[in-house]
Parts: C-alpha cells; structure tokens; sequence
C-alpha cells in the first residue's frame, strides 16, 4: 500500500495532527509491524551473507544497578526431585534489553495508538506476529568518532536528522521500507567499561536528573523516521531519545511538560512515535558486536528476527533479538 508522507497525516477525521491513526484501520494494534510482510522477510533473508548469528541482548542484570527507580530482580533456583526449577520475582521486562509497547505511553488528551483503550495494546500482539524482517544498523557512533566528534555519554548528547542521514551516506546503506532502524551510540560499550561506582552514580540520578545521549525529539525527526517507512526504532541507548531534553528540569517540570500536547513531542520522541505514529521502540540492545561485523566487512543490512513475550496486557517486553548476517 502506498502510505502517506508525514506532512499528509492525519488520514482520518478527528486524529491528532502527526498521528498514523486509521492507516491500517481503525482496530489495528501492530502499527508500522504492519509493513512487516513476506516481502519484507525475504529480504531480510536476502540480507544473510556467511550465516553468523549475534544477539543483540544485554544479561538480563545489566544495567546494573537497575536505571529509571526500577528494580533488581530476584532469580530463586529451587530444587524438584529430577533436578531445578526456578522462578523470578521483581522483574521489569523494560529494564534490560526491551521493546516499548503502545501501552507504555499515552498521548495528552488523545490517550493511545489509533485512539483504542490502553488494555488493548498488550504485548500478546506483536508477539503473535513477531518482529521480523529486514534491518539496518547506523552505527551513528563509530560514524561520529571517526569524524572527531564522538557522541558524549555523559550529557543528553543530541543525535540529529543529519547525524542518521550523514550515517547512512557514509555507510553506502539504503532504507528501504518495512526496515528496522537500528542505531547504534555506543553507550552499552561505554557503560561495560564504568566502574561500579559510576554505574551507582547513574542508577541513583533517577528519572528525571538522569542523562544520556540519543535521538533529537521533535517534529522534524518524527517526520524524517515515519518518512523512511520504518517498522520500528531500536537502540542501544536508555531512551531512544536523548534524555531528558531540558537543563535543568525537575520532576514537576517534567509532568507539566508531558501533560502539554504542544511541548511533549519537544520533550520526548515516545509521543511521536508510540502514542502518534505507532512506530514501535527498542532500548539498550546490545549492539557492539553486531557493529564491529558490519564495520569489518561493510555491510549493514542483515536479518532481524525478535520474540516479544506473549503477555497478556503487556506494556512492554525484553527484546529477545537476534541479528543473522
């Protein structure tokens, strides 16, 4: 299906402005998975080159201690009479390597992706369709460093629409639609290497003093992703965005911000994507080894294949991810 460009949005009466609501229909739950067809599997697999297979998940127990006031988990191996069993407890599928469902963000006064009630975003969706297809590393990292201005860890670094166009040129590598974006920072090879009392420091900055690099939030990098036709942005960064966008902001600052539909989407790329456009969004992928590949050979396409978790009503999921090149 032809669809439509960013500045032609919305298509149906009544949806926010920059929102993708009704592009598939009025009870759809998958979003830009859509675009996720056979087609587009077959050129994932087209992708595939000497059959290495590299995950793209960080252990469960990293970032540790955990980021954002989550939790640790607790893993209790219990003894059955043929061996173990074992069982989890505390655990926040969000807190590692993960997806963002669309029940994880709500747009002021709009609510959630295509208008439909939180409940019926949960994660048993995707993970009945899976998340599979072509993708397309953009090492925005190594790109920057090479060019002598490497992305800054310890700051809300910005990575702007010509960062990833710039990348992407200089990598030889096309989008096509139906892709997965994935950008890599560089920050899990930067946070490996913290002591732990750096990685303490970071755990107990919070939600909102707490600071990384990422995507520039706005309109004009919300335009350019829905432009590239993606099925969805992952990364290997805490937000997808740089966090937060303000200094200094405080927690109310924050709450008044996400509670403007005007300011929002300035603030944060998850109101863009999740909520608007149903872009879904990957965090904290594990994308080192995957980009000394590509780097050493030159290619950045490969196959993408991730299994959410089938939960019923779930907000989010570990990412489950591999590449296949």
């Amino acid at each position: 299906m032809a669809l439509p460009s960013y500045a032609e949005l919305p298509v149906v009466e009544g949806a926010p402005p920059g929102s993708s609501w009704g592009v598939w229909g009025p009870e759809d739950r998958l979003g830009a998975l859509n675009l996720l067809t056979p087609e587009r599997v077959a050129a994932g697999v087209r992708a595939i080159r000497d059959h290495r297979v590299i995950s793209l998940n960080l252990p469960l127990s990293l970032p540790d201690p955990p980021l954002f006031g989550r939790r640790p988990y607790q893993h209790e191996v219990t003894v059955v009479t043929v061996g173990h069993d074992e069982y989890l407890s505390g655990w926040f599928p969000q807190g590692s390597s993960q997806w963002d469902g669309f029940r994880h963000v709500s747009f002021p006064g709009h609510g959630f992706y295509n208008g439909l009630p939180d409940e019926s975003h949960g994660m048993e969706h995707w993970s009945e369709r899976g998340i599979v297809g072509r993708a397309v590393l953009v090492d925005v990292g190594r790109w920057r460093s090479r060019a002598g201005w490497p992305v800054d860890f310890e700051d809300a670094d910005p990575i702007t629409v010509d960062d990833l166009a710039q990348t992407l040129a200089d990598q030889g590598t096309s989008v096509e639609p139906g892709d997965v974006l994935v950008i890599r920072t560089g920050w899990t090879e930067w946070y490996r290497a913290l002591p732990d009392a750096g990685r303490a420091e970071l755990a107990a900055a919070g939600v909102y003093a707490f600071k990384s690099p990422g995507l520039q939030p706005g309109k004009d990098m919300a335009g350019y992703l829905w432009d590239l036709h993606i099925a969805a942005a992952a990364t290997d960064s805490p937000a997808l965005e740089r966090w937060p966008r303000g200094w200094p902001i405080t927690e109310e600052e924050a709450r008044l911000r996400f509670k403007d539909p005007e300011r929002c989407e300035e603030v944060s790329l998850h109101f863009s994507l999740l909520p608007l456009l149903g872009i879904p969004i990957g965090e904290l992928w594990d994308l080192d080894e995957l980009g000394a590949a590509c780097a050493a050979d030159g290619r950045y396409e490969f196959l993408l294949s991730s299994a959410p978790l089938s939960l019923p009503g779930g907000v989010g999921s570990s990412a489950n991810a591999v590449a296949i090149r």
